[in-house]
């Protein structure tokens, strides 16, 4: 067992002992929760989709990387491309760090073009002799041969006068010939805000103040922020930290989610409603969005948090990011749809129609791992339906839907070793319309649940054994009427 120290945790890479690697990556491959169809880090660490954007043909994936262990230490980029977000080509390390600027972490950001080039702006962390944090923005140009080259000093060299060293994570956008950088922030107050930087050239960035919101005392820090306009909407999604639950909201350790209506860029003031959370299950953070080919908004997360211990860490690494959403607000609410593309994937398909009730356990003979499943609920006479998924003699992970309060709530409490420390076993959201429909994507060790065409997502790690592999329905009283079509579903991110 390696011990964690700083000195280790701030290794680099390229001097790490080669021995220890081979076995490392060894223990990282014989793993039994190995994703299929999920970005996953070859060893180590993965954190932050970083650097999202479709470029001259080609997708480019980042993400933030610790190679030697699943803790954080000392951060890189490493890149994926792909024609069609379903199938993923290694890049390997890309941004590393090897600058003073960026000595303890090539920490997150984005990709923008400028002049038809793609480029990286991105978060360098440093830290002195006192191990004081020094945060600098960076941008980094990637030429024809694919190299990456930093520029020569920061665009940013420090927060504004205000502010604390968290100034971090970059997101460049552009309007109108400007380009705009939207930084996570924390005043000196200890609370969380969003800056606006402009600038028509990429090396001069002008700083225009905090972006004004009604949330003033909500989280000591905002991580990742993202802006950008959906169907007639301005979307401002963030990652609030030190958010007390409320209810059934808020209950992970870390928060994201986004609020929407219109922004004056130029007054830097956001009329908005409510923060409403991205995704409600247990494992989903630093989301980052991008166009993709058709001018859609995708949206890839994290799907992990940080300050969590999990049962892959004794396999040597940490983490997956979610599939790829698409994002549309219809008649004033954001849908999230997962990509058409990963249709693709499917094989084996596998139809059944029937009622469930309380003595109706087992109501179709479909196994798996690895799947898509969609239930369409036809007719629901039901006062609770129990759809069960990876289930053995003594594991299962449990969606219920409570039809009076249209509330449905995920429970992972028997679904295999759990990461700790969470609070509580079970996740719950309460639906806009009566559920008519799940489609559960899920893999090795993980789940995804997009409920009624995109209305709302619960995005969960799973540890289920290797003979968990049923599916089974029933009720609490009542009957419901049920379609079932499945899929096998398998990428190349093995």
């Amino acid at each position: 067992m390696v011990e964690w120290t700083k000195e280790a945790r701030y290794q680099k890479y390229e001097d790490a002992d080669q021995q220890y690697l081979a076995e490392l990556t060894e223990r990282v491959n014989q793993s039994k929760y190995r994703q299929t169809f999920h970005i996953q880090p070859k060893s180590g660490l993965l954190n932050d989709p970083n650097g999202l954007i479709y470029f001259n043909g080609n997708y480019y994936i980042s993400h933030q990387w610790f190679p030697l262990g699943p803790v954080h230490g000392l951060k890189y980029w490493y890149t994926y491309t792909s024609k069609d977000l379903i199938h993923f080509n290694a890049v390997g390390p890309t941004l590393k760090p090897d600058t003073n600027d960026d000595s303890h972490g090539v920490y997150s950001g984005s990709a923008f073009e400028y002049n038809q080039h793609l480029y990286y702006m991105y978060t360098a962390n440093h830290r002195d002799e006192d191990w004081h944090r020094i945060s600098t923005q960076q941008i980094a140009k990637m030429t024809k041969n694919g190299e990456i080259k930093k520029f020569p000093k920061p665009v940013i060299s420090a927060p504004p006068f205000g502010y604390t060293q968290h100034f971090r994570d970059p997101k460049v956008y552009e309007k109108d010939g400007t380009y705009y950088a939207v930084i996570a922030a924390q005043n000196i107050d200890k609370q969380g805000r969003i800056l606006q930087y402009r600038s028509s050239d990429i090396v001069n960035w002008e700083f225009q103040g905090e972006i004004q919101t009604n949330l003033d005392d909500f989280g000591f820090m905002w991580e990742c922020p993202d802006y950008f306009n959906l169907n007639g909407y301005d979307m401002l999604l963030f990652c609030p930290q030190g958010i007390d639950a409320e209810g059934d909201q808020f209950r992970n350790i870390y928060q994201s989610g986004y609020i929407m209506g219109q922004y004056d860029m130029n007054q830097l003031t956001m009329n908005h409603g409510d923060f409403h959370e991205l995704d409600h299950g247990f494992d989903f953070y630093a989301p980052q969005t991008f166009l993709d080919e058709q001018g859609q908004r995708i949206l890839i997360g994290w799907m992990g948090l940080p300050e969590i211990n999990y049962p892959t860490d004794e396999d040597g690494w940490a983490h997956c990011l979610t599939i790829p959403r698409v994002l549309t607000v219809e008649e004033g609410n954001l849908k999230q749809r997962p990509i058409k593309a990963l249709e693709k994937l499917r094989s084996n398909e596998e139809t059944a129609l029937g009622y469930a009730n309380k003595f109706t356990k087992q109501l179709h003979p479909y196994e798996g791992k690895q799947f898509e499943l969609i239930i369409d609920i036809l007719e629901n006479e039901a006062t609770e339906v129990y759809f069960e998924v990876r289930t053995s003699k003594t594991e299962t992970s449990l969606i219920t839907y409570n039809t009076k309060e249209q509330k449905l709530t995920f429970d992972r409490s028997e679904s295999g070793p759990l990461p700790n420390p969470v609070e509580g076993t079970s996740r719950s959201t309460y639906l806009d319309t009566p559920l008519s429909q799940l489609q559960l994507y899920v893999d090795t060790s993980s789940i995804e649940i997009f409920c009624n065409d995109g209305e709302r997502v619960m995005s969960s790690r799973i540890f289920s054994g290797e003979d968990a592999t049923g599916i089974k329905t029933s009720t609490e009283s009542g009957q419901v009427y049920l379609r079932f079509t499945k899929y096998d579903l398998k990428g190349d991110t093995q």
